[in-house]
Formats: C-alpha cells, structure tokens, sequence
C-alpha cells in the first residue's frame, strides 16, 4: 500500500478537483475522492495501470456524471438562486486544490448551464488534459463525439462570457475599493465601482433569509448590500475562494455567515455573489475553525 498511499496524496487533488469541477459541490467531491480512494485500494495492485492520475480522475468524472442528473433534479425546487459551493483555496485550504479558471465561481455558473456529457467532456479535457479516447471511456461515445461535445461546450461558455475577464492585480484592487466602501457605508463609492448593469445574486437555499431573485442595477446592488450591511455587524476578512480573491463574512459572533465573490470586468464590479446557505459553508467552516 506504501505506493498507492504516495501516489494517492499525489494525485487526490486532480481528483477532488475534477469532482468539484462538475459537481460544483465540495461535499459531493469529497465523497466522491473516498469513492475513488476506496475502489483503489480494493483492486490491490495498480501495477497494470499506466496512467495512474488519468485512470483516478476518469473514476472520479464517472461517479461524478452519475451525479449530475440527480442534482439537476434537487435544483428545480431549490429555495431562490443556486451559486456553486465556494471552496476555500490558497492559504486557507484544508489541503491543496488545483485551480485554475475553470474552477472560478462565474465558470462554475457557466458550467452549470452545460448538459452533463459537455461538462464532462470540456472539464476532463481543458482542465486536466485527459484524451478523448479517455473520455470516451466515461462517456460512451466515440471519441470523435467527445471531442464535438468538447467543442460545443467551449463555444456556449465563450457566448456566455463575451468579454475578457480582470486580470489578478485589477480583481485584486477592485474588490479592495469595494471592502472599503462597503464597510464605510459609502454609496457614492460602491455606485462607482458598481457596472450600470450589475447583479447581487445571494444562495440561502430557503435555510436563512436571502432574496429569492437576482438584485439588477448598480442601485438596487448598492441599496441591498447597505441595508444588510446596517442591519447587520459582520467583519469583511480577505480571502481566496475558488483560485480568486473574495470576502469572508464574519458575523458578530466571530461565526462564517457568507462567503462573497466578485466579478470584475474594465475595472468594474459586473456580478456580486454571496453564498449564505449553512450547508455550504460547512466545509469552509471546518477549514477555518470558524
């Protein structure tokens, strides 16, 4: 086992990350991690697996595709918007995660938009490199058909997401703008940094008090963030979720009450995203201690 046991920690962050990747869930991506970890252990020897880390994530993608069509079926009666369950990257991190932008809150949401064989066939081969035979394998298709489901999905994100994304410096200093005026109470500046068109998206799930629909207009954003905001004594701490900077919320009980993602576009805050749902929170909760 001494060799699986090195391999394993070598690899597991594929696997959670290509669970995590079409899932859109940390808990179910940990599940599956066991899942994989599990059917591993029981084969014994490996020895007649050439490609370790390839043969993982494909058990990983195909536990994981199985579970789409049952979430998919959770989400028509979910309480109010649904955003993918943040995952704590960077220092925070319980452990280390492959990142990288297919796993950023707003790809997740596109992915979300995606039917499972083209989630899995775009996640396998752009964030992981995996052949289309590979895929095929998963999926059941041919390769050629794999390779078409990848194509379409690449082409519905790039309609998705029209225009380039902020870099990481301008992320960074955007959302430290809006920190601090979010925390100054300060409209005239939130409105500044705020697109004419931007949303506030918030995901209690029906388990806390949460708008039930997306918030649209840089006024409207600005005027439920404030109101909150005075209603409510909580602390903005730094943070990377998702491979992106974002913002903790802390509660006046020192609780993690939400977890903040911004969206960053020529210098402007496009879409606020804020994930309140308890059971969402519960694996950034542990990593914290908070």
């Amino acid at each position: 086992m001494g060799r699986l046991d090195d391999e394993w920690a070598l690899h597991r962050p594929a696997v959670f990350g290509a669970a995590y990747r079409i899932t859109g869930s940390v808990a179910d991506a940990e599940d599956i991690a066991q899942d994989v970890w599990l059917r591993a252990t029981a084969r014994g020897s490996l020895d007649d697996v050439r490609d370790l880390r390839a043969w993982l994530i494909t058990i990983a993608a195909r536990r994981a595709c199985d579970l789409l069509g049952s979430a998919h079926a959770r989400r028509v009666d979910y309480v109010g918007p649904w955003l993918p369950e943040p995952l704590l990257t960077g220092p925070d991190a319980a452990e280390p995660v492959l990142v990288d932008e297919t796993a950023g809150t707003a790809m997740l949401l596109v992915l979300e938009e995606l039917s499972p064989p083209e989630r899995v066939a775009f996640v396998l081969h752009q964030a992981f490199d995996v052949p289309y035979d590979t895929i095929a394998e998963v999926l059941g298709r041919t390769p050629a058909a794999c390779r078409q489901l990848a194509s379409r999905a690449r082409r519905k994100i790039a309609a998705a997401s029209p225009a380039r994304p902020a870099g990481t410096a301008e992320r960074d200093r955007v959302l430290r703008e809006f920190r601090a005026a979010y925390e100054r109470r300060d409209e005239a500046a939130l409105l500044a940094l705020l697109d004419p068109d931007a949303t506030y998206t918030t995901d209690g799930g029906g388990h806390v008090f949460a708008a039930r629909k997306i918030i649209a207009g840089a006024g409207r954003v600005a005027t439920a963030l404030l109101r909150v905001a005075v209603r409510q004594r909580f602390a903005l701490v730094p943070a990377e979720v998702n491979g992106e900077a974002a913002l903790l919320v802390r509660n006046r009980a020192g609780r993690l009450a939400a977890v903040d993602t911004v969206e960053v576009r020529d210098g402007r805050i496009v879409a606020v995203r804020r994930v309140l749902n308890p059971e969402k929170l519960a694996a950034a909760r542990a990593a914290l201690g908070w």
